[in-house]
């Protein structure tokens, strides 16, 4: 996947909800930036924690909203859990690059808690909202990535082997460094991006 493939599609919003779903996105990206101020693997570290939270909530819920209408969730389940599982081996693999610190930790326990917590209520009262919230993340995401690639390509980060856990899940070769890392982690949120405003879109239409 180059990088066209990725950066182009946005959906641009549609409706009241779609604009708020984006407004929060851009509030949220807003501290990121201030916090991490350029630190890519860090500000990998503590998102793909955040990240994988959408898709487990997500998945639940629509496991259990089968379970009593008692008919057929359309994949919808799998697709959520593994878009979680897929997020959590990004964080296993930013950890091995970024390191973590103390604080960093406790910043994953504190914003892990609260946006668990906020979005599954939200994915209670609208899922489609939430799925859209998910979209316009994945989108963010991708521009990160994006400028991760670009100071990685400018020398402002060492292209450093990629962790042995990362060529063992993305069969990556042996001697695959970090660009190659993120490039096909940047392909997974693209993937991401699309289900979840594919997921709104169908919610929205019924």
């Amino acid at each position: 996947m180059n990088d066209n493939e990725t950066a182009l599609p946005h959906h641009d919003p549609q409706t009241a909800a779609d604009h708020i779903a984006l407004a929060v996105v851009k509030f949220m990206r807003f501290f990121a930036d201030a916090f991490f101020s350029g630190r890519y693997g860090h500000r990998a570290v503590v998102l793909e924690t955040v990240a994988a939270v959408p898709g487990m909530v997500g998945g639940a819920l629509q496991h259990l909203r089968s379970l009593r209408r008692m008919e057929n969730d359309d994949g919808w389940i799998n697709t959520l859990l593994d878009e979680a599982e897929n997020e959590r081996m990004h964080l296993l693999t930013f950890v091995q690059i970024a390191k973590p610190s103390l604080l960093e930790r406790v910043l994953v326990i504190i914003a892990q808690g609260i946006f668990y917590n906020l979005f599954f209520v939200l994915y209670i009262f609208s899922s489609k909202v939430a799925h859209r919230i998910v979209g316009y993340l994945e989108e963010e995401a991708i521009y990160s990535y994006g400028e991760y690639l670009a100071d990685i390509d400018a020398g402002k980060y060492e292209n450093v082997p990629a962790p042995q856990i990362a060529i063992e899940y993305w069969n990556l070769p042996k001697e695959a460094r970090l660009r190659d890392v993120v490039m096909v982690v940047r392909a997974d949120e693209a993937k991401h991006r699309d289900v979840n405003h594919g997921f709104a879109n169908r919610l929205e239409n019924t």
